[in-house]
Protein backbone atom coordinates (compact mmCIF):
# COMPACT_ATOMS: atom_id res chain seq x y z
CA UNK A 1 0.00 0.00 0.00
CA UNK A 2 1.58 3.79 -1.14
CA UNK A 3 1.13 6.52 0.63
CA UNK A 4 -2.04 7.79 -1.30
CA UNK A 5 -3.86 4.59 -1.09
CA UNK A 6 -3.36 4.38 2.63
CA UNK A 7 -4.21 7.98 3.48
CA UNK A 8 -7.38 7.32 0.79
CA UNK A 9 -8.37 4.45 3.00
CA UNK A 10 -8.18 6.50 5.92
CA UNK A 11 -10.71 8.62 4.81
CA UNK A 12 -12.84 5.97 3.51
CA UNK A 13 -12.29 6.31 -0.59
CA UNK A 14 -13.23 3.40 -2.81
CA UNK A 15 -9.99 2.11 -3.18
CA UNK A 16 -10.64 2.11 -7.15
CA UNK A 17 -10.44 5.88 -6.99
CA UNK A 18 -6.96 6.24 -6.52
CA UNK A 19 -6.22 4.95 -10.38
CA UNK A 20 -7.54 8.48 -11.47
CA UNK A 21 -4.30 9.82 -9.71
CA UNK A 22 -1.01 10.73 -11.35
CA UNK A 23 2.06 12.24 -9.62
CA UNK A 24 4.63 14.21 -11.13
CA UNK A 25 7.68 13.20 -8.94
CA UNK A 26 10.11 15.87 -8.48
CA UNK A 27 13.03 14.38 -6.13
CA UNK A 28 15.03 17.17 -5.71
CA UNK A 29 11.78 19.11 -3.39
CA UNK A 30 11.23 18.59 0.38
CA UNK A 31 14.68 17.12 0.64
CA UNK A 32 14.89 15.25 4.67
CA UNK A 33 15.36 12.89 6.50
CA UNK A 34 11.80 11.77 7.14
CA UNK A 35 10.03 11.04 3.54
CA UNK A 36 8.47 14.91 3.82
CA UNK A 37 8.18 14.49 0.04
CA UNK A 38 5.88 11.62 -0.21
CA UNK A 39 3.72 12.67 2.86
CA UNK A 40 2.99 15.72 0.98
CA UNK A 41 2.18 14.39 -2.05
CA UNK A 42 -0.44 11.69 -0.66
CA UNK A 43 -2.38 14.39 1.58
CA UNK A 44 -2.76 17.03 -1.39
CA UNK A 45 -3.14 13.84 -3.76
CA UNK A 46 -5.88 13.02 -1.29
CA UNK A 47 -7.98 16.15 -0.96
CA UNK A 48 -7.68 16.61 -4.88
CA UNK A 49 -9.15 13.08 -5.46
CA UNK A 50 -11.93 13.77 -2.42
CA UNK A 51 -12.40 17.46 -4.45
CA UNK A 52 -12.90 15.30 -7.98
CA UNK A 53 -14.80 12.64 -6.43
CA UNK A 54 -17.59 15.25 -4.79
CA UNK A 55 -17.30 17.12 -8.64
CA UNK A 56 -18.24 13.98 -9.60
CA UNK A 57 -21.14 13.29 -7.58
CA UNK A 58 -22.78 17.07 -8.41
CA UNK A 59 -21.58 17.79 -12.07
CA UNK A 60 -19.87 14.98 -13.55
CA UNK A 61 -21.76 12.54 -15.26
CA UNK A 62 -18.72 11.22 -17.04
CA UNK A 63 -16.80 9.88 -13.69
CA UNK A 64 -14.43 11.12 -11.56
CA UNK A 65 -12.30 13.81 -13.16
CA UNK A 66 -8.34 12.70 -13.51
CA UNK A 67 -6.57 14.09 -10.80
CA UNK A 68 -3.08 15.11 -11.16
CA UNK A 69 0.04 15.82 -8.35
CA UNK A 70 2.76 18.00 -9.05
CA UNK A 71 5.47 17.58 -6.22
CA UNK A 72 6.87 21.39 -7.43
CA UNK A 73 3.71 22.68 -7.18
CA UNK A 74 3.15 20.80 -3.64
CA UNK A 75 6.62 22.09 -2.01
CA UNK A 76 5.71 25.77 -3.22
CA UNK A 77 2.35 25.37 -1.27
CA UNK A 78 3.93 23.65 1.63
CA UNK A 79 6.20 26.68 1.68
CA UNK A 80 3.54 29.32 0.53
CA UNK A 81 4.84 31.72 3.33
CA UNK A 82 8.64 32.00 2.42
CA UNK A 83 6.79 32.81 -1.29
CA UNK A 84 4.64 35.50 -0.44
CA UNK A 85 5.36 39.13 -0.89
CA UNK A 86 3.28 41.73 0.04
CA UNK A 87 4.10 44.78 -1.84
CA UNK A 88 7.27 43.89 -2.37
CA UNK A 89 8.02 43.03 1.22
CA UNK A 90 9.29 39.63 2.05
CA UNK A 91 6.50 38.49 5.42
CA UNK A 92 7.71 38.07 9.35
CA UNK A 93 7.86 34.24 9.43
CA UNK A 94 9.04 34.08 13.42
CA UNK A 95 9.59 36.29 15.93
CA UNK A 96 13.03 36.74 17.60
CA UNK A 97 11.98 34.49 20.75
CA UNK A 98 10.32 31.73 18.66
CA UNK A 99 13.50 29.47 18.66
CA UNK A 100 15.19 26.77 19.76
CA UNK A 101 17.23 27.11 23.32
CA UNK A 102 20.23 25.13 25.10
CA UNK A 103 19.14 24.15 28.33
CA UNK A 104 21.01 22.70 31.30
CA UNK A 105 20.37 19.24 29.73
CA UNK A 106 19.36 19.96 26.24
CA UNK A 107 17.16 21.97 24.05
CA UNK A 108 13.60 23.79 24.46
CA UNK A 109 11.57 25.13 21.57
CA UNK A 110 9.48 28.43 22.34
CA UNK A 111 6.51 29.46 20.43
CA UNK A 112 6.23 33.43 20.90
CA UNK A 113 4.87 34.93 17.55
CA UNK A 114 1.84 35.89 19.01
CA UNK A 115 2.03 39.17 21.37
CA UNK A 116 0.13 36.98 24.01
CA UNK A 117 2.32 34.59 24.16
CA UNK A 118 5.36 36.39 23.95
CA UNK A 119 4.45 38.25 27.49
CA UNK A 120 3.53 34.62 29.04
CA UNK A 121 7.13 33.64 28.23
CA UNK A 122 8.90 36.38 29.57
CA UNK A 123 6.45 36.35 33.19
CA UNK A 124 7.15 32.84 33.29
CA UNK A 125 10.89 33.47 33.67
CA UNK A 126 10.68 36.40 35.37
CA UNK A 127 11.55 39.01 32.77
CA UNK A 128 9.13 42.53 32.26
CA UNK A 129 6.82 41.63 29.85
CA UNK A 130 8.01 44.89 27.49
CA UNK A 131 11.24 43.54 27.59
CA UNK A 132 12.96 44.87 24.05
CA UNK A 133 13.44 41.69 21.61
CA UNK A 134 17.20 41.93 22.14
CA UNK A 135 17.61 42.09 25.58
CA UNK A 136 14.71 39.63 25.89
CA UNK A 137 16.60 37.05 24.07
CA UNK A 138 20.09 37.92 25.76
CA UNK A 139 18.00 37.25 29.08
CA UNK A 140 15.96 34.38 27.90
CA UNK A 141 19.14 32.30 26.70
CA UNK A 142 21.25 33.04 30.12
CA UNK A 143 18.13 31.80 32.29
CA UNK A 144 17.54 28.61 30.08
CA UNK A 145 21.06 27.91 30.36
CA UNK A 146 21.18 27.35 33.39
CA UNK A 147 17.52 25.47 33.40
CA UNK A 148 16.43 21.14 32.37
CA UNK A 149 14.29 21.84 29.86
CA UNK A 150 11.24 19.76 30.96
CA UNK A 151 11.09 22.40 34.10
CA UNK A 152 10.91 25.36 31.59
CA UNK A 153 8.35 23.46 29.45
CA UNK A 154 6.17 22.85 32.72
CA UNK A 155 6.93 26.40 34.22
CA UNK A 156 5.90 28.19 30.60
CA UNK A 157 2.72 25.96 29.87
CA UNK A 158 1.39 27.17 33.45
CA UNK A 159 1.90 30.44 32.72
CA UNK A 160 -0.43 29.94 29.54
CA UNK A 161 2.76 29.81 26.97
CA UNK A 162 4.27 27.83 24.43
CA UNK A 163 7.36 26.00 24.88
CA UNK A 164 8.14 22.26 24.36
CA UNK A 165 11.47 19.64 25.36
CA UNK A 166 13.54 18.13 22.86
CA UNK A 167 12.51 14.66 22.89
CA UNK A 168 13.96 11.81 20.95
CA UNK A 169 11.46 9.28 19.03
CA UNK A 170 11.62 6.69 21.65
CA UNK A 171 10.65 8.72 24.80
CA UNK A 172 7.86 10.60 22.92
CA UNK A 173 6.67 7.12 22.22
CA UNK A 174 6.86 5.83 25.24
CA UNK A 175 5.18 8.97 26.89
CA UNK A 176 1.41 8.86 27.89
CA UNK A 177 1.11 11.51 24.85
CA UNK A 178 2.40 9.53 22.47
CA UNK A 179 0.95 6.20 23.46
CA UNK A 180 -2.36 8.25 23.08
CA UNK A 181 -1.43 9.35 19.83
CA UNK A 182 -0.49 6.36 18.30
CA UNK A 183 -3.67 4.64 19.09
CA UNK A 184 -5.78 6.93 17.20
CA UNK A 185 -6.32 6.80 13.50
CA UNK A 186 -4.54 9.58 11.05
CA UNK A 187 -8.11 11.01 10.21
CA UNK A 188 -11.24 10.26 12.90
CA UNK A 189 -14.61 10.03 11.12
CA UNK A 190 -17.87 9.44 12.25
CA UNK A 191 -21.81 9.95 12.36
CA UNK A 192 -23.26 12.18 14.87
CA UNK A 193 -27.12 11.70 13.93
CA UNK A 194 -29.58 9.82 11.46
CA UNK A 195 -30.06 13.86 9.85
CA UNK A 196 -31.54 12.46 5.92
CA UNK A 197 -29.53 12.67 3.21
CA UNK A 198 -27.93 15.84 1.58
CA UNK A 199 -29.23 17.28 -1.28
CA UNK A 200 -26.72 19.53 -3.81
CA UNK A 201 -27.89 21.64 -6.35
CA UNK A 202 -26.49 20.83 -9.59
CA UNK A 203 -22.95 22.33 -10.29
CA UNK A 204 -23.24 22.89 -14.37
CA UNK A 205 -20.09 21.59 -16.13
CA UNK A 206 -20.19 24.62 -18.92
CA UNK A 207 -20.01 27.41 -15.34
CA UNK A 208 -16.60 27.42 -15.84
CA UNK A 209 -14.17 25.98 -13.72
CA UNK A 210 -15.71 22.72 -11.99
CA UNK A 211 -16.69 23.70 -8.23
CA UNK A 212 -17.56 20.93 -6.44
CA UNK A 213 -18.15 23.21 -3.34
CA UNK A 214 -20.08 25.71 -4.32
CA UNK A 215 -22.84 26.91 -3.06
CA UNK A 216 -21.77 25.62 0.46
CA UNK A 217 -21.03 27.97 3.27
CA UNK A 218 -18.28 26.90 5.83
CA UNK A 219 -17.88 28.46 8.82
CA UNK A 220 -13.96 28.85 9.60
CA UNK A 221 -13.04 29.28 13.28
CA UNK A 222 -9.41 28.76 13.05
CA UNK A 223 -6.16 30.57 13.76
CA UNK A 224 -2.47 29.96 12.48
CA UNK A 225 -1.56 27.69 9.50
CA UNK A 226 -3.23 24.43 9.40
CA UNK A 227 -6.98 25.31 9.87
CA UNK A 228 -6.49 27.99 7.21
CA UNK A 229 -4.76 25.84 5.16
CA UNK A 230 -7.36 24.11 5.31
CA UNK A 231 -10.55 26.36 4.77
CA UNK A 232 -8.73 28.16 2.08
CA UNK A 233 -8.44 24.88 -0.04
CA UNK A 234 -12.23 24.62 0.38
CA UNK A 235 -12.79 28.36 -0.86
CA UNK A 236 -10.61 27.21 -4.08
CA UNK A 237 -13.49 24.65 -4.57
CA UNK A 238 -15.77 27.38 -4.13
CA UNK A 239 -16.91 27.57 -1.04
CA UNK A 240 -18.46 30.34 1.05
CA UNK A 241 -15.90 31.03 4.01
CA UNK A 242 -16.43 33.17 6.29
CA UNK A 243 -13.38 33.10 9.18
CA UNK A 244 -14.64 34.69 12.22
CA UNK A 245 -11.90 36.17 14.98
CA UNK A 246 -12.62 37.18 18.26
CA UNK A 247 -12.28 40.85 18.30
CA UNK A 248 -9.36 41.57 20.47
CA UNK A 249 -7.10 38.16 19.38
CA UNK A 250 -6.06 39.20 15.87
CA UNK A 251 -4.08 36.86 13.35
CA UNK A 252 -0.17 37.91 12.69
CA UNK A 253 -0.89 39.87 9.64
CA UNK A 254 1.31 38.40 7.07
CA UNK A 255 -0.29 34.53 8.24
CA UNK A 256 -3.15 36.32 7.73
CA UNK A 257 -2.62 36.88 4.38
CA UNK A 258 -1.04 34.03 3.59
CA UNK A 259 -3.79 31.69 4.52
CA UNK A 260 -6.49 34.18 3.33
CA UNK A 261 -7.13 33.58 -0.02
CA UNK A 262 -10.39 33.30 -1.32
CA UNK A 263 -12.12 34.02 1.99
CA UNK A 264 -13.89 36.76 3.77
CA UNK A 265 -12.52 37.83 7.51
CA UNK A 266 -15.05 39.12 10.64
CA UNK A 267 -14.84 39.65 14.54
CA UNK A 268 -17.23 38.17 16.42
CA UNK A 269 -17.64 38.24 20.16
CA UNK A 270 -18.66 34.50 21.55
CA UNK A 271 -19.47 35.59 25.04
CA UNK A 272 -21.70 38.87 23.90
CA UNK A 273 -22.89 38.27 20.42
CA UNK A 274 -24.19 34.23 20.81
CA UNK A 275 -27.26 35.56 19.04
CA UNK A 276 -25.24 36.82 15.65
CA UNK A 277 -23.18 33.23 16.00
CA UNK A 278 -26.56 31.13 16.18
CA UNK A 279 -27.68 33.11 13.13
CA UNK A 280 -24.36 32.20 10.99
CA UNK A 281 -24.53 28.05 12.20
CA UNK A 282 -28.04 28.07 11.76
CA UNK A 283 -27.30 28.81 7.63
CA UNK A 284 -23.72 27.03 7.64
CA UNK A 285 -22.85 23.25 6.20
CA UNK A 286 -19.40 23.07 7.41
CA UNK A 287 -18.00 24.72 10.86
CA UNK A 288 -14.40 23.95 10.93
CA UNK A 289 -12.48 24.66 14.26
CA UNK A 290 -9.15 24.85 15.13
CA UNK A 291 -8.34 25.88 19.14
CA UNK A 292 -7.89 23.75 21.49
CA UNK A 293 -10.22 20.86 22.66
CA UNK A 294 -12.33 21.82 25.02
CA UNK A 295 -11.98 25.45 24.66
CA UNK A 296 -14.66 26.00 22.66
CA UNK A 297 -17.46 23.88 24.74
CA UNK A 298 -18.65 26.66 26.67
CA UNK A 299 -19.87 28.22 23.68
CA UNK A 300 -21.92 25.05 22.83
CA UNK A 301 -19.38 24.62 19.96
CA UNK A 302 -18.42 20.66 20.79
CA UNK A 303 -19.51 18.48 17.29
CA UNK A 304 -22.45 17.20 19.05
CA UNK A 305 -23.63 20.41 20.18
CA UNK A 306 -23.17 21.84 17.14
CA UNK A 307 -25.10 19.32 15.32
CA UNK A 308 -27.97 18.94 17.90
CA UNK A 309 -28.92 22.84 16.26
CA UNK A 310 -27.84 22.25 13.08
CA UNK A 311 -28.61 18.86 11.57
CA UNK A 312 -27.00 17.77 9.00
CA UNK A 313 -23.39 19.97 9.58
CA UNK A 314 -20.16 18.67 8.78
CA UNK A 315 -18.07 19.63 11.89
CA UNK A 316 -14.25 19.41 11.50
CA UNK A 317 -11.55 20.01 14.25
CA UNK A 318 -7.91 20.21 14.00
CA UNK A 319 -5.54 20.08 17.43
CA UNK A 320 -2.28 20.32 17.93
CA UNK A 321 -1.61 17.36 20.27
CA UNK A 322 -4.93 15.48 19.49
CA UNK A 323 -8.24 15.27 22.12
CA UNK A 324 -6.96 13.26 24.33
CA UNK A 325 -4.03 12.04 26.66
CA UNK A 326 -2.95 14.34 29.37
CA UNK A 327 -1.72 17.00 26.93
CA UNK A 328 -4.91 17.70 24.72
CA UNK A 329 -5.13 21.10 26.45
CA UNK A 330 -1.81 22.26 25.26
CA UNK A 331 -0.88 24.73 23.10
CA UNK A 332 0.97 23.87 20.50
CA UNK A 333 2.35 25.07 16.57
CA UNK A 334 4.18 22.80 13.96
CA UNK A 335 7.59 23.86 15.44
CA UNK A 336 6.78 22.55 18.73
CA UNK A 337 5.06 19.06 17.73
CA UNK A 338 7.95 18.66 15.65
CA UNK A 339 10.16 19.52 18.53
CA UNK A 340 8.05 16.96 21.30
CA UNK A 341 7.25 14.10 19.00
CA UNK A 342 11.01 13.39 18.36
CA UNK A 343 11.02 14.92 14.63
CA UNK A 344 14.00 17.61 15.23
CA UNK A 345 15.90 15.15 16.85
CA UNK A 346 15.83 12.44 13.46
CA UNK A 347 16.83 15.72 11.14
CA UNK A 348 19.20 17.14 13.65
CA UNK A 349 23.02 15.64 14.26
CA UNK A 350 24.17 14.58 17.34
CA UNK A 351 25.20 17.96 18.29
CA UNK A 352 22.16 20.34 17.22
CA UNK A 353 18.19 19.78 16.81
CA UNK A 354 17.19 20.18 13.18
CA UNK A 355 13.62 20.72 11.29
CA UNK A 356 11.88 19.82 8.59
CA UNK A 357 12.32 21.68 5.31
CA UNK A 358 8.77 23.41 5.54
CA UNK A 359 5.75 23.10 8.24
CA UNK A 360 5.01 19.98 6.75
CA UNK A 361 2.92 18.83 9.88
CA UNK A 362 0.54 22.27 9.06
CA UNK A 363 0.10 21.95 5.86
CA UNK A 364 -0.26 18.08 5.87
CA UNK A 365 -2.54 18.08 8.23
CA UNK A 366 -4.68 20.80 6.46
CA UNK A 367 -5.29 19.26 3.37
CA UNK A 368 -6.08 16.46 5.48
CA UNK A 369 -8.94 17.95 7.34
CA UNK A 370 -9.90 19.85 3.50
CA UNK A 371 -10.34 16.36 2.16
CA UNK A 372 -12.06 14.86 5.16
CA UNK A 373 -14.89 17.18 4.94
CA UNK A 374 -14.99 16.76 0.98
CA UNK A 375 -15.06 12.78 1.59
CA UNK A 376 -18.37 13.87 4.90
CA UNK A 377 -19.76 15.84 1.99
CA UNK A 378 -19.98 13.20 -0.46
CA UNK A 379 -20.63 10.57 2.01
CA UNK A 380 -23.76 12.83 3.26
CA UNK A 381 -25.30 12.70 0.12
CA UNK A 382 -25.69 9.31 -0.22
CA UNK A 383 -26.14 8.13 3.05
CA UNK A 384 -26.83 11.16 5.35
CA UNK A 385 -26.05 12.09 9.24
CA UNK A 386 -24.03 15.16 10.71
CA UNK A 387 -20.48 14.19 10.21
CA UNK A 388 -17.33 15.17 11.88
CA UNK A 389 -13.62 14.82 11.05
CA UNK A 390 -10.79 15.31 13.42
CA UNK A 391 -6.92 15.46 12.92
CA UNK A 392 -3.67 15.93 14.93
CA UNK A 393 -0.70 17.63 14.04
CA UNK A 394 1.04 14.76 16.40
CA UNK A 395 -0.87 11.94 14.90
CA UNK A 396 0.40 13.64 11.48
CA UNK A 397 3.69 13.57 12.96
CA UNK A 398 3.37 9.95 14.46
CA UNK A 399 2.36 8.80 10.73
CA UNK A 400 5.96 10.36 9.01
CA UNK A 401 8.11 9.35 11.06
CA UNK A 402 6.79 5.82 10.44
CA UNK A 403 7.45 6.25 6.97
CA UNK A 404 4.64 7.27 6.60
CA UNK A 405 2.86 4.25 5.11
CA UNK A 406 2.10 1.45 7.55
CA UNK A 407 3.45 -1.26 5.59
CA UNK A 408 6.89 0.44 5.03
CA UNK A 409 6.39 0.54 1.15
CA UNK A 410 8.02 4.30 1.83
CA UNK A 411 10.95 3.02 3.18
CA UNK A 412 10.75 3.66 6.91
CA UNK A 413 13.61 4.68 8.59
CA UNK A 414 15.99 5.09 5.57
CA UNK A 415 17.16 8.79 4.11
CA UNK A 416 15.07 10.49 1.74
CA UNK A 417 16.88 13.26 -0.17
CA UNK A 418 20.47 14.40 0.99
CA UNK A 419 20.16 14.16 5.24
CA UNK A 420 20.01 16.22 8.34
CA UNK A 421 21.71 18.88 7.34
CA UNK A 422 20.26 20.11 3.65
CA UNK A 423 17.27 21.36 4.74
CA UNK A 424 17.45 21.45 8.54
CA UNK A 425 17.27 24.81 10.96
CA UNK A 426 20.10 26.57 12.50
CA UNK A 427 19.23 25.00 15.94
CA UNK A 428 19.25 28.43 17.59
CA UNK A 429 16.94 30.45 15.15
CA UNK A 430 13.26 30.67 14.66
CA UNK A 431 13.62 29.55 11.05
CA UNK A 432 12.18 25.88 10.06
CA UNK A 433 14.50 24.89 7.68
CA UNK A 434 14.91 25.75 3.94
CA UNK A 435 12.18 26.45 1.34
CA UNK A 436 12.34 23.26 -0.01
CA UNK A 437 13.22 24.48 -3.81
CA UNK A 438 11.23 23.15 -6.84
CA UNK A 439 12.80 21.53 -9.89
CA UNK A 440 12.77 23.40 -13.13
CA UNK A 441 11.86 20.51 -15.60
CA UNK A 442 8.34 20.72 -16.68
CA UNK A 443 5.64 23.00 -15.81
CA UNK A 444 2.76 22.82 -13.24
CA UNK A 445 -0.16 20.78 -14.86
CA UNK A 446 -2.61 22.53 -17.34
CA UNK A 447 -5.33 20.92 -15.93
CA UNK A 448 -8.51 23.03 -14.79
CA UNK A 449 -8.70 26.85 -15.76
CA UNK A 450 -6.79 29.82 -15.06
CA UNK A 451 -7.95 33.09 -12.98
CA UNK A 452 -5.69 34.74 -15.50
CA UNK A 453 -2.82 35.74 -12.82
CA UNK A 454 0.65 36.76 -14.03
CA UNK A 455 3.06 34.06 -13.84
CA UNK A 456 6.12 35.80 -12.52
CA UNK A 457 9.71 34.28 -11.56
CA UNK A 458 10.83 33.79 -7.87
CA UNK A 459 15.07 34.05 -8.30
CA UNK A 460 17.03 35.06 -5.21
CA UNK A 461 14.59 33.29 -2.43
CA UNK A 462 15.10 30.77 -0.19
CA UNK A 463 12.88 28.27 -2.62
CA UNK A 464 15.48 29.40 -5.69
CA UNK A 465 14.07 30.14 -9.18
CA UNK A 466 12.44 26.78 -9.69
CA UNK A 467 9.55 27.68 -8.00
CA UNK A 468 8.71 30.44 -10.24
CA UNK A 469 5.93 27.87 -12.22
CA UNK A 470 3.78 27.83 -9.10
CA UNK A 471 3.86 31.17 -8.10
CA UNK A 472 1.62 34.15 -9.22
CA UNK A 473 1.13 38.17 -8.71
CA UNK A 474 -2.41 40.02 -8.28
CA UNK A 475 -3.28 42.92 -7.06
CA UNK A 476 -5.21 43.00 -3.46
CA UNK A 477 -6.60 45.49 -0.65
CA UNK A 478 -3.52 44.79 0.89
CA UNK A 479 -1.40 46.03 -1.96
CA UNK A 480 0.52 43.76 -4.80
CA UNK A 481 0.91 40.15 -4.23
CA UNK A 482 3.15 37.24 -4.79
CA UNK A 483 2.02 34.01 -3.78
CA UNK A 484 1.93 30.14 -4.29
CA UNK A 485 -0.72 28.49 -6.48
CA UNK A 486 -2.73 25.87 -4.78
CA UNK A 487 -1.62 21.95 -5.84
CA UNK A 488 -4.87 20.47 -5.54
CA UNK A 489 -5.62 20.26 -9.21
CA UNK A 490 -7.97 17.88 -11.01
CA UNK A 491 -9.62 17.89 -14.68
CA UNK A 492 -11.98 21.01 -15.48
CA UNK A 493 -11.04 21.86 -11.55
CA UNK A 494 -9.98 25.87 -10.58
CA UNK A 495 -6.44 26.59 -10.21
CA UNK A 496 -6.64 29.44 -8.34
CA UNK A 497 -8.81 31.28 -5.86
CA UNK A 498 -11.67 34.25 -7.03
CA UNK A 499 -10.75 36.06 -4.38
CA UNK A 500 -7.65 37.76 -3.40
CA UNK A 501 -7.43 38.09 1.07
CA UNK A 502 -8.26 41.40 2.17
CA UNK A 503 -7.69 43.02 5.58
CA UNK A 504 -8.19 41.14 8.88
CA UNK A 505 -11.71 40.98 10.13
CA UNK A 506 -12.87 43.76 8.00
CA UNK A 507 -16.09 41.83 6.60
CA UNK A 508 -19.46 41.70 8.54
CA UNK A 509 -20.10 38.67 10.03
CA UNK A 510 -22.88 37.73 7.87
CA UNK A 511 -23.49 35.40 4.82
CA UNK A 512 -23.76 36.74 1.42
Amino acid sequence: MDEIEYVWSVLGGDAALTTRVARAARPEVLEARLPVRALASACVSACALAAAELAARRAAPGGVPAVRVDDGAVAAAFTSERHLRIGGREPVSFAPLSRLWRTADGWVRTHANYPHHRARLLAALGLARDTEDARAVDAVGSLLAGLPARSVEETVYAAGGAAVALRTPEEWAASEQGRAVAGRPLVERGVLDASPARTFAPVPPSAGALLPAAGLRVLDLTRVIAGPVATRTLALLGADVLRVDPPGLPELPDQHVDTGFGKRSATLDLTSDQAAFEELLGAADVVVTGYRPGSLDRFGLSPRALAARRPGLVVARLSAWGAYGPWAGRRGFDSLVQVGTGIAALEGTADRPGALPAQALDHGTGYLLAAGVLRALTEQSRHGGSRYVEVALARTAAWLSAGPAPDGASGAGRPHGTGGSAGSASADTGDTGGAGGTGDAGGPSTLGTGSGARRVRAAGEAGGPGASPWLRERESPLGRLRYALPPVRFEGGPTDWERAPGPWGADAARWV
